[in-house]
This record gives C-alpha cells, sequence and structure tokens, in this order.
C-alpha cells in the first residue's frame, strides 16, 4: 500500500491531501488560510487592478497543512506517513515571485516586507493592463507566432505583463530581483532546497501558458524582442530558464530540511509544478473530447487533443501547449476571470451578507423561471480572460427597474456566467476540437445545484461532477503516483484514482429554448460592449467609465 500527497495552492488558502495510490481514496485533507491582507490577497484600495500575496504565507501554509493532512491520515488504519511514496503541487497563475540569488523572494528581506511590489503578483493582478496591450501590439508587428497560439491577445494575468509593470512602477525591486519564479515553479524548488533561481526546474504549464514559452522558437521570447519592450527584460531573459519540462519530470527530491519539517521520507520525488486547473483536470479524468471545468474564484475550462494531431490556432484562448496538462497532449486553456467572485461581490459587499444568504438567495432564485425577471447582465466584473482577452471591461447589469429584486439580481448574475461560460464552448468546437461531455470541479459544481442547471439550460450540455472534492490537489497527487511508478502511466492513473459522482445535470428543452433567447442578446452585449461588433461598438463606455474612476481618484 502507497500514497501521495497533492498540496493545492488557492486563491485564499492551501489545502493538503493524502490519496492512495491504489483507488484514489483520500484519507486525510488540510485546510490554512493565509493570514496576509483579506482573505490571504494583498489589496489597494486606491487600484482595484492590484492584488498580491505574501510569500511567507505559503511556507507558513505549506507546513501547517501537511502536517494537519498527516495527522488525519493517521488515524486510518495502514497509514503511515513512511509509505507516501511522492509529492506534487499546483498553484494559482500566473502568480510570479520576484527573487534574490538564493531563490528566496524579496518580500521577506525586512527591507521589502511591505513593499506590494515584492509580493507575489496573484494571477488575479491587472495592473499591468497596459503592459499587456503593448505586448500584443508589437508582437503582432515582430514575433506575430509567440501570440497566434494565446489566442493573438497577450494578458495582464500573464508573467511579462506583470514583470514588465513592476519595471515601470517599482524600478527598484525590479533591479533588486535577481530572478522571478513561478509560484507553481518556486514552491517544489524549495521542497527540493534549490538556493539557485537559474536552477529551478520550470514546468511547461507555466511557461508555455502565461510565459511565451515555446521548443519552435527556442524556448522563451529572444533578447531582440524582449529589448523592443525594455532593454532591462532582455538582460533579464539570461537569468531565467532555457528548458520547461512536462509532468514525466521531476522537480527535484524532497531535501532533508524540509523532510524533517513535514515528518516526510527525505528523497521523495516531486512531481513537476502545473497550475491548479490544469492539475485538477487530470483529477477529474480529462481526456481526448472532455471539458473540464473548475469552478471557483474564477474559472478555467481544460481540454486535451493528442499531440499526434494538427490543432488549429483558436483566437481568444489562453493558450495551446504541448504537455501543459498530460504528457503527450496539447492542453488547451480558456477560462473566466470571476464566477465565484461575482457571486462573493454581489452577496457579501453589495448586499453585505454571508453564507446564510448566499444560501437563501439561492433558494429565491430557483423558483424563479428562465427570462422572468428581465435581467441581463454580462460577467466581466473581473474583465474578460476567453475570449475577448481585455481586462478593462467591467460588468453590467441591464433590465433593472423599482421592482428588482436581491434573488433575480442573483440569478441574472449566475446565468451571465453560464452564457460566458457557452461563448467559450461554441468557440473551442468552432476550431475542430471535440468536446463531448463537461465534468465540473470545485465547490460551486458540488453545493450549487442551480447553478449547474443553469450551465446545462444554457451551454445544451449535460454538466457532469468530479468524484473529488479535492480534484486539484488529487490531480497533484496523481502526477507523484506516475513518478513514484505506482501507476505506469496517466490513463492508468486516472482510471484507478477518478470518479464521476452519480448525480448529473441534462438540459431542460423549455428552458434551453428562452435561454437561447436570452444567449442571442447576452451575445449582442457582448459584441457591441466588447469591440466585436464595429457597426455598434460600444467597447469604449466601460474603458472611459475606468479612465474617469482614475482621473477622479488621482485628484
Amino acid at each position: 500500500m502507497s500514497f501521495t500527497l497533492g498540496i493545492d495552492y488557492g486563491t485564499n488558502s492551501v489545502r493538503a491531501l493524502v490519496v492512495r495510490c491504489a483507488d484514489g481514496a483520500e484519507l486525510g485533507a488540510c485546510v490554512v488560510d493565509y493570514p496576509s491582507g483579506q482573505q490571504g490577497i494583498l489589496l489597494d484600495p486606491k487600484d482595484h487592478h492590484l492584488a498580491r500575496q505574501h510569500p511567507g504565507d505559503y511556507l507558513l501554509g505549506l507546513e501547517k497543512s501537511v502536517k494537519g493532512a498527516l495527522a488525519v491520515a493517521k488515524k486510518h488504519r495502514g497509514f503511515d506517513a513512511a509509505k507516501i511514496v511522492g509529492l506534487g503541487v499546483d498553484t494559482t497563475g500566473s502568480s510570479p515571485i520576484p527573487v534574490d540569488r538564493n531563490n528566496r523572494p524579496l518580500a521577506l528581506d525586512k527591507k521589502w516586507r511591505k513593499n506590494p511590489a515584492a509580493q507575489c503578483w496573484l494571477w488575479k493582478d491587472h495592473t499591468g493592463w497596459r503592459e499587456a496591450g503593448r505586448i500584443t501590439e508589437l508582437a503582432a508587428q515582430h514575433r506575430p507566432q509567440f501570440i497566434a497560439k494565446c489566442g493573438n491577445t497577450y494578458s495582464s494575468e500573464w508573467w511579462w505583463s506583470k514583470i514588465w509593470h513592476c519595471l515601470a512602477v517599482a524600478p527598484a525591486v525590479f533591479d533588486a530581483a535577481y530572478s522571478w519564479v513561478e509560484l507553481a515553479d518556486w514552491v517544489p524548488a524549495v521542497l527540493a532546497g534549490v538556493t539557485d533561481p537559474t536552477q529551478v526546474k520550470r514546468g511547461i504549464c507555466a511557461a508555455g501558458h502565461k510565459a511565451l514559452f515555446c521548443d519552435e522558437w527556442g524556448g522563451l521570447p529572444d533578447k531582440e524582442f524582449l529589448a523592443l519592450l525594455d532593454p532591462k527584460l532582455a538582460d533579464l531573459r539570461d537569468r531565467l530558464f532555457d528548458k520547461a519540462y512536462d509532468a514525466t519530470e521531476p522537480a527535484g527530491a524532497l531535501c532533508a530540511e524540509w523532510a524533517k519539517k513535514l515528518g516526510l521520507p527525505a528523497g521523495l520525488p516531486i512531481a513537476i509544478g502545473e497550475f491548479d486547473v490544469h492539475y485538477g483536470a487530470i483529477g477529474c479524468g480529462v481526456t481526448e473530447g472532455t471539458l473540464v471545468k473548475v469552478i471557483g474564484t474564477s474559472t478555467c475550462d481544460c481540454g486535451v487533443v493528442s499531440a499526434d494531431k494538427p490543432v488549429p490556432d483558436i483566437p481568444g484562448i489562453c493558450g495551446i501547449v504541448k504537455g501543459a496538462i498530460l504528457p503527450g497532449y496539447y492542453g488547451i486553456e480558456a477560462g473566466q476571470s470571476a464566477v465565484g467572485d461575482i457571486f462573493k461581490w454581489w452577496v457579501e459587499v453589495v448586499c453585505e451578507g454571508d453564507a446564510a444568504l448566499h444560501a437563501r438567495l439561492s433558494r429565491e432564485a430557483a423558483r424563479l423561471k428562465p427570462g422572468q425577471s428581465g435581467l441581463l447582465a454580462l460577467d466581466w466584473n473581473n474583465g474578460n480572460r476567453t475570449i475577448l482577452v481585455d481586462q478593462t471591461l467591467s460588468g453590467l447589469l441591464l433590465g433593472q427597474t423599482l421592482h428588482s429584486t436581491r434573488a433575480e439580481i442573483y440569478r441574472a448574475l449566475i446565468e451571465a456566467t453560464a452564457f460566458g461560460a457557452r461563448a467559450i464552448i461554441e468557440r473551442i468546437k468552432e476550431y475542430g476540437v471535440p468536446i463531448d461531455r463537461v465534468v465540473c470541479a470545485g465547490g460551486i459544481a458540488e453545493k450549487n445545484p442551480l447553478l449547474m442547471q443553469i450551465y446545462a439550460d444554457v451551454t445544451g450540455c449535460a454538466m457532469l461532477v468530479a468524484g473529488s472534492s479535492q480534484a486539484c490537489a488529487l490531480g497533484s497527487a496523481m502526477s507523484a503516483a506516475v513518478l513514484a511508478g505506482a501507476h505506469q502511466d496517466f490513463a492508468t492513473a486516472q482510471k484507478a484514482m477518478t470518479s464521476i459522482k452519480p448525480k448529473q445535470y441534462r438540459p431542460d428543452v423549455a428552458s434551453q429554448k428562452t435561454y437561447h433567447q436570452l444567449y442571442v442578446l447576452y451575445r449582442q452585449l457582448h459584441d457591441s460592449f466588447g469591440g466585436l461588433n464595429k457597426s455598434a461598438d460600444l467597447s469604449r463606455v466601460m474603458k472611459d467609465l475606468l479612465a474617469i474612476k482614475e482621473r477622479v481618484a488621482s485628484l
């Protein structure tokens, strides 16, 4: 009997999960909230685009969550920490960290501890939106192949736009940083005792989807192109990395220091780091023809296509990267920048409620029929990740009257995220990627049947729910199991360790008809405010609102 450990770094907390390799049974789990900032996020009330995290929270959460999960697992007969054969790590991303020559985050230094730019630049930080636009513009002119694989638009959520923005607004921090390391690569490196950032083993998942890495053009963007952005970025390239690896390669072996801290055997293989949703897709049993939706604060959609087949470039998606999810497959990623965050904003910020109000509004909204409220919303409260790739868009609620209720608006916001999900599915299928089934994971998928039914009705797809409530951590643990030889390959591991819950959500014909009519209206708003419909181009309205907001805030 052997076990592996999956460590899942989310937006607000870190979770450790002990898994039995033979069948995926989950023996112990522990969640640790990040102590810094607001629910773990360092914010700036003057700039809604800013979202950072203190790297010290990651180390604290690592030790506490693993110890906690092991303590729970020890209550099971037959478990022994000595029987753990490997561990895997997944994180949010792109979440780059500025580090010194010893691979130590600058924020752990007293000098930089309170400097926002010295922290981890969390995935949802959009402060580099201007830089992202400039990268897109220059790449289109000089290196169109760079952005062709990521939907022809570079995002402010990604690696280069964040680092370039740091150079622009905090040059002292940029100069103090010897290198930058993606969170998904940094945690495995810490566990392996790597003290030289140039020796950190980088995963193709983060490198390919966020840092424009591709073997076809020699890895990272060339220095000539980076110099077009800023010569200092070209110089930085020499201190980054030349290779990136898929999950057939280990990130390293557990060092003696961390083995002692965690109570694990030294030398355990550490799986290559991937993003939470990518390992989550593995934990959901992703195969060709399956779209996995990990629904959380945001939503990420992942699919795979055999690397033996040609995959066309798909405008507006987050990337097509060989080996990014499963070895031997192209990983295809799309998603929405806010889903759970939108519901949280409405219930907790606007309505000043709590979990009880979430439940109450869900019950009230479930009693409404599709279209009954006369409301229609756009799901862009944190920008649009796919298919417009524009973080300077914002939310919209249309059709409210003096009789509109909180529950009606709550349902309209759920419907908006469902319409956004349909737009993504249609875009991917339009370019020949098969989608035969949709498997959903995350707390929302498990706990909100109203949302799941609306998604089925809007998309016309049956919505399945992953058997594990910890799909991301499970996927990390599965990668470790394959690496350690507990399973010969990922297909075997998925067959043994993943499952689907019996409850399925299938489209209701009558609801589908109404939702199709609403979706037509949604696309009119989407295409007009998004700038796709030039005859009715409303794309400047939201941008001008943000510009006015910024100007007034600076007065």
